[in-house]
């Protein structure tokens, strides 16, 4: 009798302080695919990819900025944090300079200061920028 194991996907998102000539702040993408809104840039692990180097190319190809990692973060786990199957995200922070522009599966990017995150933002990114906005000041 052969069992069958269902795993949670890794992914990574990337809270990216950065400062260009015109703000300060952190990146945050709009979505081009489902499910819709602003979202921390982040994506999915590849086969053999730290979680490292799929942190720096996330946040490359949709935000076009390199970025330096700072720290780890945390984890979230919450079988729900994701409407599309249960994943589990390991959160960095980096920091990058330079204007962000939507790339990849990111119709826009944007810096953001804490007050104006947008009320619209996809899978738990609000709790996971809530916590890191308590924890930074």
């Amino acid at each position: 009798m052969s069992q069958n194991f269902r795993n949670p996907v890794p992914t990574v998102d990337i809270i990216i302080e950065t400062e260009c000539a015109s703000k300060r702040g952190i990146v945050l993408i709009k979505r081009k695919n489902p499910p819709y809104g602003w979202a921390i840039p982040g994506g999915f692990v590849d086969y053999g990819e730290t979680l490292e180097a799929a942190a720096k190319r996330e946040a490359f190809e949709e935000t076009g900025l390199e970025v330096e990692l700072v720290r780890q973060f945390h984890t979230y786990s919450d079988p729900s944090r994701d409407p599309r199957q249960h994943t589990i995200s390991t959160v960095f922070i980096a920091r990058a300079k330079g204007e962000p522009r939507g790339m990849d599966d990111a119709v826009e990017a944007r810096i953001f200061n804490f007050d104006e995150i947008p009320q619209d933002m996809a899978f738990d990114h609000k709790k996971i920028l809530e916590d890191y906005f308590t924890a930074k000041y």
